[in-house]
């Protein structure tokens, strides 16, 4: 991301200056538009749309006839608007990768950039297909992901609800009763009375604290230090960190391996990569990457110079570039990740969900042990 869009995204002033994304000039307002724009039109939209206008110029139908019936078929759709001015300006002589490009909050530098390829290479309704493929690949991939991690989540936020009201609302009630006999306690109650009062007592406290620490996390996490340190812990957490980075290593080489076939060149399509890869940390290794290979390194020594990816890749890697097929080693490999991510999901889903279930039932279980415990002792006194 250029540093004058991320000022701007951070609510920074930006200089009005030439872009140099795809050679388009952007001012303040369309850096305001761009973010706007963002937050309506989502992926699925221009999935849809890439199929769509693919599946238009493949039965024939001319550029210009092709983006309007596209502006007809959307309709009260955000992307309509859009959509519109780019076909005034193919209609007035632009070709189509510059008029999207005048829309770079919508547009990414992949879509554009294969679009470019696409026209350069009279393929345009095949690269729009690749497009749209990925594009589902990758939202049906990060929807699996999402989907079997948001239960054992809610399971997490519930069952901290639950105890927290326990702690502050029922077990006060209880053990006051307790208290007013002037007994000695066994120690798990005392324990219990203890926690519930100092939550019911700072409470608010607790809760001030925690937003500003959740707070101070978002903003450490918004600087390129911060990002980059999270990234990297995220790779090394057990059981998390090798999925985190078989997601990223999929979503890479799909990405790589769709934008060679589309005709880009590797030092510009590992730019573009860039830019689709969520991990910081493996972003910013790309750039070593480039640099190897662009001072003659293979792209096989310079994935495996970077340390992050497994040998597997490089083997893979290794082996398509003698075969001269390089694009499709990295479509198999973003294949075989793909499967493994899914696999290692399903696991972890499997592994979480018992975990938090023993978790919580130790903690209600000492809750009423605490409670009943003074109880058994009353009645062995009468």
């Amino acid at each position: 991301m250029p540093v004058a869009e991320y000022n701007l995204l951070k609510g920074k002033p930006v200089m009005m200056r030439p872009a140099t994304e795809n050679g388009v000039y952007v001012d303040t307002k369309r850096r305001v538009y761009k973010r706007n724009t963002s937050r309506v039109i989502r992926t699925k939209n221009l999935c849809i749309l890439a199929r769509h206008l693919a599946t238009l110029l493949r039965a024939g139908l001319p550029l210009a006839p092709a983006l309007s019936a596209m502006v007809e078929q959307l309709g009260d759709n955000p992307l309509a608007q859009i959509m519109r001015q780019v076909a005034d300006s193919v209609n007035a002589g632009s070709t189509l990768a510059d008029a999207l490009g005048k829309h770079p909050g919508v547009f990414s530098s992949l879509f554009v950039s294969m679009v470019a390829a696409g026209e350069a290479s009279g393929a345009l309704e095949e690269v729009l297909l690749r497009l749209a493929e990925m594009t589902e690949k990758r939202m049906q991939l990060a929807n699996k992901v999402k989907s079997a991690l948001a239960y054992p989540l809610m399971m997490v936020v519930v069952a901290a609800g639950v105890v927290v009201f326990l702690l502050s609302f029922v077990v006060p009630s209880i053990t006051q009763v307790f208290l007013e006999m002037n007994r000695a306690l066994p120690w798990p109650t005392r324990l219990l009375i203890s926690m519930s009062a100092f939550i019911k007592t700072y409470f608010v406290l607790i809760a001030v604290v925690v937003c500003a620490v959740l707070f101070g996390i978002r903003a450490w996490l918004r600087t390129k230090e911060g990002r980059i340190i999270w990234d990297r812990s995220k790779l090394k957490l057990p059981l998390f960190g090798a999925l985190f980075l078989k997601l990223e290593i999929a979503r890479l080489t799909r990405t790589l391996g769709i934008l060679l076939v589309s005709g880009i060149p590797i030092l510009r399509a590992l730019e573009i990569a860039k830019g689709v890869i969520q991990n910081s940390f493996i972003a910013d290794s790309l750039d070593s990457v480039r640099d190897w290979i662009s001072r003659g390194d293979t792209i096989a020594n310079a994935i495996r110079k970077t340390g992050l990816f497994p040998s597997i890749v490089f083997h893979i890697t290794a082996t398509s570039q003698v075969s001269g097929n390089v694009e499709a080693g990295f479509i198999d490999i973003a294949d075989m990740y793909e499967g493994e991510v899914e696999m290692t999901t399903k696991t972890l889903t499997s592994l979480l969900e018992p975990a938090i279930l023993l978790v919580m039932g130790i903690i209600v279980g000492f809750i009423v042990l605490a409670i009943l415990l003074p109880i058994f002792e009353i009645n062995q006194v009468l």
